[in-house]
């Protein structure tokens, strides 16, 4: 059985899904999906932290999944503007951890991780399956996927 490393861009796929669908990304059916296919031998899930009980509750329905949850501060800008992504991090991530594996998986439709996608596919000989919600996905970061998969139907609530 192929190993996996799975890496969520939880902003992106909670923005995306509703932005397309007004619908949530069903996480237990995309793990089911997900392990019926591989082991898992890594899941991160990056989100952004704003103390607030109920991400807190969510939070924690993602670790009883199986995710190890990263948090970064939700930044409120003086001009009212707000910084919080994980791009970096996801990125650095991905590129440590793909050597313990067989493929990655990722769930973003964000076209900035093109080039991270291209460079485990073509350099480090990765399968890379990404999720992404097919009408908001970057065309640059399907093209650059072994495979990619949309976001809808039973992979939503």
């Amino acid at each position: 059985m192929k190993t996996v490393l799975i890496l969520v861009d939880v902003q992106n796929v909670y923005y995306t899904t509703r932005q397309a669908f007004n619908r949530r990304f069903d996480y237990n059916k995309f793990w089911s999906t997900v392990t019926s296919e591989g082991q898992v031998v890594k899941a991160i899930a990056y989100a952004i932290d704003r103390g607030d009980k109920k991400q807190r509750e969510f939070q924690n329905i993602l670790r009883a999944i199986g995710f190890e949850v990263k948090l970064k501060p939700f930044i409120q800008r003086s001009d009212g503007s707000a910084k919080g992504d994980w791009d970096v991090g996801i990125a650095i991530d991905a590129l440590e951890y793909a050597a313990e594996v067989d493929s990655v998986v990722l769930v973003s439709g964000d076209g900035d991780f093109d080039l991270l996608v291209d460079k485990l596919r073509v350099d480090k000989g990765k399968h890379v399956d990404v999720y992404g919600v097919a009408p908001l996905t970057a065309d640059s970061l399907a093209r650059a996927a072994s495979r990619f998969i949309p976001i809808e139907g039973e992979l939503l609530l």
